[in-house]
């Protein structure tokens, strides 16, 4: 199903807004503001400042809540803003609470918190996914851009020399870059050189969309007294293998913060985790109390920035960080550690 556009979805926003509050709206005219809200809403004893965006893809949420947040601000100190999409993920929400403002989609779900007002309904499906697989900025082998983007936050580089340095053919890398631009996540200078706009909000925005399950994923267990020897053991066999690896999740997070002990060992492998391969390594194959993933990537893009830490080869921060949201134990806390530590941008996009 496709969203409602234009005069349409506000509509369908506003007839939302009071079915959930169960009261009369009326919409103002000839607000200072109007040109630059999409629509002020009178509904009961409450004023709502609106704005709708046909997408709720992190970048155009993020500045949808900034701007409505604005136009409050000017009409009335006690005025509510509110965004509205045809369906909210987690980034955008995340970003509408740290903004202050509420938030609605058209899939049923809703989070507006105010004097006198509370309103919180989640876990209500997509209405509108399209049919077919959109372009991603975030698909496997695009993802190559992304990443390098925040592995150069501070670069500005013209498409070829982000295409040469991903390895890939300058048509798909300038399609892929005028889907990071349609989304508001890179911005161009004036000799149309690229960087990236917010790497706190790209990196938002690729986590969500993010699913460490698409690499083929094999678990085995090797016999080892702690999450550290077992590391080191599993890295001095890969290495008399020659097998060439690179260490991620929980087991890379550890040796970038130091922060959290583990016991599953992580690995990303230049080899197919076949059973040749473990019985190389002297691997069993158990899926139920693995404590070593052997991963085949779905692109050799995850390998780029991997690099020596402690005698051990691991993936980027970035990749890392991005595939913990596929680990048990305690990943979330390593996760928001490691960015703490090595990923954390200043916003002055």
């Amino acid at each position: 199903m496709k969203p409602p556009l234009g005069p349409s979805a506000i509509q369908e926003v506003i007839g939302r807004l009071a079915e959930l509050l169960d009261l009369a709206p009326v919409e103002r005219s000839g607000s200072p503001v109007e040109s630059g809200a999409d629509a002020i809403l009178d509904l009961g004893g409450y004023t709502f400042v609106i704005e709708w965006k046909g997408s709720g893809a992190a970048a155009h949420v993020a500045m949808a809540a900034e701007q409505v947040r604005r136009h409050a601000a000017d009409l009335d100190a006690e005025a509510i803003p509110l965004v509205a999409v045809p369906f909210m993920g987690p980034v955008g929400r995340a970003r509408c609470v740290e903004a202050g403002v509420g938030w609605l989609d058209l899939s049923g779900n809703a989070r507006i918190v105010a004097p006198g007002v509370r309103v919180l309904i989640e876990g209500q499906p997509n209405r509108f996914k399209g049919a077919g697989r959109p372009l991603s900025a975030f698909a496997p082998k695009s993802a190559r851009i992304a990443r390098w983007l925040l592995m150069h936050p501070d670069t500005s580089m013209t498409q070829r020399e982000i295409a040469r340095a991903t390895v890939m053919d300058e048509g798909f890398t300038s399609r892929i870059v005028a889907r990071l631009e349609d989304d508001n996540l890179i911005v161009r200078d004036s000799k149309g050189a690229i960087r990236v706009r917010d790497p706190n909000l790209l990196l938002d925005a690729w986590s969500e969309d993010y699913d460490f399950s698409k690499h083929r994923i094999l678990g085995a267990h090797l016999a080892a007294r702690s999450g550290d020897s077992l590391l080191r053991l599993l890295v001095q066999r890969l290495t008399a293998g020659h097998v060439q690896y690179a260490v991620t999740g929980l087991a890379a997070a550890w040796l970038f913060t130091r922060f959290a002990g583990f016991r599953i060992v992580t690995v990303y492998a230049s080899e197919q985790p076949q059973r040749e391969l473990l019985e190389v390594l002297g691997l069993r194959e158990e899926e139920r109390g693995a404590n070593v993933w052997l991963v085949a990537p779905n692109d050799e893009g995850v390998l780029h920035g991997a690099a020596d830490h402690d005698g051990v080869r691991c993936v980027h921060p970035v990749q890392a960080y991005l595939d913990l949201r596929g680990h048990p134990e305690r990943s979330k806390e390593a996760a928001d550690e490691l960015r703490a530590q090595l990923l954390t941008w200043r916003s002055d996009g």
